[in-house]
């Protein structure tokens, strides 16, 4: 391969391109730059022409026009074992281009803020890095392509060990790179844009969610062993640092597919809770789930729901674990724990089990996650994610008896709790506490009693949250037969009044919250 004898730097992250630059120098490759990158190299005592004195034209327009020039382009696209356009660019003085060093305008970065206005947007699209990445990776075999920070190093040594020259892999490589750059670029755009709809004669913009054209990337974080079953392969695709996808795995053997969908079922679920909670999940079911004035409690209370089910559970925490905590986790087998943190007592207890697998979650920020995607044959379903709670403002008392303080307490708890349950959902629940649950029957009235059936702790003084209306009145009585007090359910079935009549005759409280939390 020929030797690396001029590079054009041109910048939006810095990182570490100093550096770069001053290597690329000392195996003397001549350096061309633009802008805040020519300032920054300038600045450190680099000889380093701005592409203005090569293109003999000024930058302009808010430097929208600097580098597309036939004088930059054409040092980029020559072919080197092609005569003619080697006598083109010698006919016109065009300086041969070996390396295109160049990422590109944050737009993601900008994207993401809330308040970011359409002219923002536009104007941080880049242009003229796109063009030159592309033109460079075109011509691989002639010109490297550099798209990132983390290839600066590994670069810079086998440039000094083959004495200012790369590889035809490393260019290759690089070219992969850099198409896969300006795909996911192009890609950002578009779907950001896709999302939004001018009004005539206004620059406000409206989001459409979901959008009309669904774009999904994300890059493989971590191969899998396998997925839900042996035979099918699986991978983990990451869009981001946070929630279970973006956890950092601090402890213990690797992750399966299935215990990612559980702990991602639990890290939903502890989110709902502002006090110290716990949550243990099964087959992506809650079988504990309580909240107290400690973690530790919390943890006890919700262990004590149902010991049995809780062994070879996931864990979520929504505090950092503690010492306290941690004892009592150790004192049966648990798959995964997800938290935000873990002390240094709590880490030595936890570690000393070498297969429990400890992830460090950082808490959702202004990426919550806005919508669920669900493959199905053929295509994808896309649902704003479910984030309605209980508010007892909206919320209408429609029995005689109204609830008392601690049942209020009790059904708020089992409203966040059953949004979690799968469909037919039934959560049997104290205040701070869930006591049993019935999930995944056919029939509601079956999951009623199934909840029943599972329940360790006492049922009698009990409230019951259904996720969607009762049909009939068959389940509001047979909840009663357990020792129910009050209900909190959705209301909307065309036998409401019948329900209604049950719950009076039965000396219950029951509230209708007029939104439904089905998960399928």
């Amino acid at each position: 391969m020929a030797k690396i004898e001029r590079a054009l730097l041109s910048v939006t992250d810095k990182t570490g391109v100093a550096e770069f630059a001053r290597g690329l120098a000392e195996l003397g490759v001549e350096l061309i730059s633009t802008g805040g990158t020519h300032r920054l190299l300038a600045g450190l005592g680099l000889k380093v022409r701005e592409v203005s004195e090569v293109t003999g034209f000024p930058e302009m327009m808010d430097g929208r026009l600097k580098t597309i020039h036939p004088r930059v382009a054409g040092g980029i696209l020559a072919i080197r074992a092609n005569g003619e356009h080697m006598k083109a660019i010698a006919d016109h003085e065009i300086p041969k281009i070996d390396m295109v060093v160049v990422n590109l305008y944050q737009f993601e970065k900008i994207a993401a803020k809330p308040d970011a206005t359409l002219p923002h947007l536009i104007e941080n699209i880049d242009i003229g890095g796109p063009t030159m990445i592309r033109a460079a990776a075109k011509n691989y075999q002639d010109v490297a392509v550099v798209t990132s920070p983390d290839d600066y190093a590994a670069l810079l040594e086998e440039l000094k060990a083959a004495k200012g020259e790369l590889s035809l892999d490393t260019h290759w490589r690089l070219a992969k790179k850099a198409f896969a750059t300006t795909a996911s670029y192009d890609r950002a755009i578009s779907a950001k844009l896709e999302t939004i709809l001018i009004d005539q004669g206004t620059v406000e913009m409206q989001v459409e969610n979901p959008p009309a054209t669904l774009d999904i990337r994300a890059p493989r974080s971590l191969s899998l062993r396998y997925g839900e079953n042996p035979h099918q392969s699986a991978a983990l695709y990451a869009s981001g640092s946070c929630g279970i996808a973006g956890a950092e795995q601090l402890h213990g053997k690797e992750l399966s597919y299935n215990n990612l969908v559980d702990l991602d079922a639990a890290w939903q679920l502890i989110l709902e809770f502002d006090a110290p909670a716990s949550a243990i999940v099964k087959h992506t079911n809650p079988c504990g789930c309580a909240e107290a004035t400690t973690l530790a409690e919390s943890y006890r209370k919700a262990f004590e729901a149902d010991p049995k089910s809780a062994f070879g559970g996931v864990l979520a925490f929504n505090r950092e674990v503690d010492g306290e905590t941690a004892a009592e986790v150790a004192k049966t087998f648990i798959e995964a724990i997800a938290a935000p943190g873990y002390t240094a007592e709590a880490l030595e207890i936890l570690q000393a089990k070498k297969n429990l697998r400890l992830l460090r979650v950082a808490p959702p920020g202004d990426d919550l996650l806005e919508n669920v995607v669900k493959s199905i044959s053929g295509g994808f379903l896309v649902q704003t994610a479910d984030r309605a709670k209980l508010d007892r403002g909206t919320a209408r008392v429609v029995t005689e008896r109204q609830p008392t303080a601690e049942e209020w307490a009790a059904l708020e708890f089992a409203w966040k709790v059953v949004k979690h349950v799968k469909s037919n959902a039934i959560v049997y629940s104290n205040a701070g506490q869930s006591v049993s649950a019935g999930a995944g029957q056919m029939s509601r009235v079956d999951s009623v009693n199934f909840g029943a059936a599972k329940a360790v702790l006492p049922l009698k003084g009990t409230v019951l949250a259904s996720d969607a209306f009762f049909p009939f009145p068959d389940g509001v009585e047979a909840a009663a037969q357990h020792g129910i007090t009050a209900i909190v359910q959705p209301g909307g079935s065309v036998k409401d009044t019948e329900v209604i009549e049950a719950a009076n005759r039965l000396g219950l409280a029951m509230i209708f919250t007029g939104v439904r939390h089905f998960r399928h």
